[in-house]
This record gives C-alpha cells, sequence and structure tokens, in this order.
C-alpha cells in the first residue's frame, strides 16, 4: 500500500464521514485507526503502537506543534481576560454605535482580516475574538463570521511578501531565488485575490447560497447565531466595566510582540534585514514569545487600570485553556492524521503522478498543478505540506525551459493548495478560524465549501487562460468577469427566490 492511493484513503474517509455525520471527533479517529491498519498489515499490535508512538506521542512532541499550542491557550486566555474586563462588551457598544448595518459589519471584518496578513493562525483568532462582539450584534451567523475569517487567513497570507506563509513557500525552492519567485507569483495567484474579490461582492450584494442561506436566515430572523437554537457564546455584553481601550490596546500589544517574536526568530536583532529576518523566521516559536509578552502586559494593563483584580486574571488562565480545548483537540488529530498519511507514502504517490503525466501537457499543466494541489491540500489538510511536495517538482520541469511559466505553476500550486486548506475539515486553519468564530465546526465547514468550490471553478479557468496567454493582467481580467457574471447569477437567482 505505500506510495499508491492508498495512502490517501484515510485522510478522504475521515473527510467523508465528518460531513455526513456532523461529528469530527470520531471521523478523524476512524481515519487515524485505517491508517495505522494500512501500515501495519492489519495488526492489532502493530497498529495500535504505531499510531501511538509514530502519531500521537510525536505530533504533541513537535516543538513546531507545541508552539501552536501555547499560542492557542495564550490567546484563549486574552479573549478572556478582554471580556472579563469588559473590553469586548464596551467594543460590541461602540461598534453599534458607528457601524450601524449587516454589510459594514462584515465589510470591518474583512478589513481587520486583510491588515493581520503577518500569520494565518494569528489572523484567525484575533480576528474572531475582537469582531464576534460586533457581528453577535448585527445578527450575523457565527458560520458566515468564520467563513470571513477563514476567506481572509490563507488567502490574504499567501499574497503578502511579509508573512510566515511567503518564509515557507520561499523555503521550499531550491536552485532560484525564491523570495523573487514568490513576488513574481503574487499576480498569478488567482485563488487568493479572486476569493477576496468573491467574499466582497457576496457581502455588497447580501446574498447567501447553499447551507449558508439558512444558517443567515436564522440569524438575521429569528437571532439564532449558531443555527441550532443555542445561544452560547454570546454572554460578553454582560461582563465587566473596561471601556474600548481595554480590547483595542491588548489587540496592538499582541499584533506589535508577535511581530517582532517573528523577526527575533529570523535574526533580525543579530544584524539580518528585516525581509530576510521574516523569510527565516519561525512563525511557532515568534508567536508564543510574542503572546507570552503580550499577556504580562495586559495583565499588567488591567491591573494599573484597576478594572481586574490579580484574582480575576488568574480565573481567566483556566477559562482561556478550557475554550480552546475543542481546538487543540481536533489539531492533535489532524496532526496525528498527517502523520499516518506521510507514512503511507501519499508524498511520493502525488510526485510520481505529476511527474510522470503532467509533463506532456505543456500549457494545461498550470491548471492541472492547481487541481492535484487543491486535492491534496484537500485530503492531507495541509497547505505547507503541498507546497514542499510540488514546488520542488515544478521548478524540476521548468527551471531551464519557460522560466515565466515555472512562475505561473509555482502560484497555481500555492493557489491550489490554499484552495484545498479552505474546504478541508481537517485543515489547522479551518480549525481554528471554527475556533475564532466559536461556531461547530463541520457546520463551518458545510456552509463556507460551496463558496470555496465556486471560487476554485472560476480559479481553475482563469489557469487555463494564464497557461496559454501567459499574461497576469489579461488572465486575472478574465477570473474578474466570470466572478462578476457568477455573482450577477447568483444575485438574480436570490431575487428571484
Amino acid at each position: 500500500m505505500y506510495a499508491t492511493f492508498w495512502a490517501l484513503l484515510p485522510p478522504i474517509v475521515a473527510i467523508v464521514l465528518a460531513l455526513i455525520t456532523k461529528e469530527v471527533y470520531s471521523s478523524l479517529f476512524v481515519g487515524i485507526l485505517m491508517g495505522g491498519l494500512f501500515y501495519s498489515g492489519f495488526r492489532f499490535e502493530g497498529t495500535l503502537t504505531h499510531i501511538l508512538n509514530d502519531g500521537f506521542i510525536p505530533s504533541l512532541a513537535d516543538p513546531y506543534n507545541v508552539g501552536i499550542l501555547v499560542f492557542l491557550v495564550i490567546l484563549g486566555a486574552m479573549v478572556a481576560l478582554m471580556n472579563k474586563a469588559g473590553g469586548s462588551a464596551a467594543f460590541g457598544r461602540w461598534a453599534q454605535e458607528h457601524i450601524k448595518s449587516r454589510v459594514g459589519a462584515q465589510l470591518a471584518a474583512v478589513v481587520l482580516g486583510v491588515l493581520i496578513f503577518i500569520d494565518d493562525y494569528f489572523n484567525c483568532l484575533t480576528v474572531g475574538s475582537v469582531m464576534r462582539p460586533l457581528t453577535d450584534k448585527h445578527r450575523i451567523s457565527r458560520v458566515k463570521l468564520a467563513y470571513i475569517i477563514d476567506a481572509t487567513a490563507a488567502p490574504v497570507c499567501i499574497i503578502a511578501p511579509i508573512s510566515s506563509w511567503a518564509a515557507a513557500v520561499t523555503g521550499f525552492v531550491e536552485g532560484e531565488n525564491g523570495f523573487s519567485l514568490f513576488i513574481r507569483a503574487i499576480p498569478y495567484n488567482y485563488y487568493a485575490l479572486l476569493t477576496l474579490v468573491f467574499m466582497i461582492g457576496m457581502i455588497l450584494l447580501q446574498v447567501d447560497y447553499g447551507p449558508m442561506a439558512e444558517f443567515e436566515r436564522k440569524a438575521r430572523e429569528e437571532g439564532d447565531l449558531f443555527g441550532d437554537g443555542s445561544q452560547g457564546g454570546q454572554e460578553d455584553a454582560v461582563k465587566g466595566h473596561g471601556s474600548v481601550v481595554d480590547l483595542v490596546l491588548p489587540v496592538v500589544v499582541l499584533i506589535a510582540c508577535c511581530v517582532v517574536g517573528m523577526i527575533y526568530t529570523g535574526g533580525f536583532f543579530s544584524g539580518t534585514g528585516f525581509v530576510d529576518a521574516f523569510a527565516a523566521s519561525d512563525a511557532s516559536v515568534g508567536l508564543a514569545l510574542g503572546s507570552i509578552v503580550a499577556i504580562l502586559l495586559t495583565i499588567l494593563l488591567y491591573l494599573l487600570r484597576r478594572v481586574l483584580s490579580f484574582r480575576d486574571c488568574m480565573e481567566c488562565l483556566p477559562e482561556g485553556f478550557k475554550a480552546m480545548v475543542p481546538a487543540i483537540l481536533i489539531l492533535t488529530f489532524a496532526w496525528t492524521l498527517k502523520a499516518m498519511t506521510d507514512s503511507l507514502g501519499a508524498k511520493e504517490f502525488v510526485a510520481g503522478v505529476v511527474d510522470t503525466y503532467a509533463r506532456g501537457m505543456h500549457s494545461f499543466l498550470p491548471a492541472i498543478i492547481f487541481l492535484i494541489a487543491s486535492l491534496l491540500a484537500f485530503a492531507t489538510g495541509t497547505s505547507w505540506g503541498t507546497f514542499g511536495i510540488l514546488i520542488p517538482i515544478v521548478v524540476n520541469v521548468f527551471q531551464n525551459s519557460d522560466p515565466e511559466l515555472m512562475v505561473i505553476s509555482i502560484s497555481a500550486c500555492m493557489a491550489g493548495a490554499v484552495c484545498g486548506d479552505h474546504c478541508s475539515p481537517i485543515s489547522d486553519t479551518t480549525i481554528m478560524s471554527s475556533a475564532g468564530a466559536q461556531c461547530v465546526h463541520v457546520n463551518h465547514v458545510s456552509t463556507q465549501m460551496p463558496y470555496a468550490v465556486t471560487v476554485a471553478a472560476i480559479s481553475f479557468v482563469t489557469y487555463v487562460a494564464a497557461g496559454f496567454l501567459k499574461n497576469p493582467v489579461i488572465s486575472l481580467a478574465v477570473g474578474l468577469a466570470l466572478t462578476a457574471v457568477v455573482l450577477l447569477l447568483l444575485k438574480l437567482s436570490s431575487e428571484n427566490k
């Protein structure tokens, strides 16, 4: 079964089960168990030892993963602090006075998501904690907020030169100037660009379709933000006596500290240039360092302003941890499932397929690469892993024959990886978007997928055009025209209903 299609079956089964049963924990575990059975030849002892010794334990012992968990827990504690101090409620009241419409509230979330382009994890949790009071006031469903968060996380990071994603991509390019290639690939990153256009168009036209439409109807007409009759997570408004500064200042401090933490890990304070430091940064360590400093400064701020006592601050630490337990559990299962997939040779299988069959379809290759990257990232739940598999192959195929098509294909790989990551229930970014919006994870996946698939279809056609035209402006114009047509058809369909 090694390096065959069987290697992709465990994550595919886990994803299908999650979408059918609406229960993510057991679905992920079934995928993990299937991977262990395949690896061990269906031996009981071998399956258990492989899942434990090569799955759960290494996933939780990996320094990068531990750094992300530390960041998650600290951010959860900071959100609990801001809620208890009354900063979130005060911001909600201020925003309600200044932002009068549902459209304005959604656009405000988009703007904040675009501004926080440094890292997708950071984006998901920060935008969620800041915007929840505002979107709740305007009766915007939590799944719609989760979609906005997710659509401004990875799609923005992958077109931002100064981000952890740019650093990851440049690290996978061998024999070329990785940062220069990343910059040249931005105009061709159609999925990321068209996702932002599509999302803003949907908000301005006030159109929703698929499962999202029903969730939005319930939120707008019945005040049911979660779509299931529950009203959990709306307790912020009754807590604390703080002001807007008690939310804004901690968020600004957190952003500043995380930026400093990331460039510190890249050697900025040892003489490395700012851009080079970002390219060499360790997002996990940088975010953990920044969040630790930020929470200490936040506690000090609240004590000096006397909005919280020291005991209140300490009580928020376990509260924040408890709020992040679902996200931590899903992440742990997703990382373990990825380990099972890797042990079965999924990377080798996909690399072999691309290297064998893609060389002969020259001008169609960007569209094919986009499709393969989307499917691989969807099945494995990792964008960065998809970069690592496909980008070296693309560079090898086109390095000496067609440099411009190499740039387009690299961009197609990045766009496809983000697309698959956007759709996948086992993607860490998708998981964190659910955590940021505090909504049911499977509901976020099922409502977001029709939107992501729509933009993916438009992007696929645009990459076919790019492969022949090799002109970023004309190809993007094709994509924008298709997006406009789809949005107008959706608007007409909505009005007819």
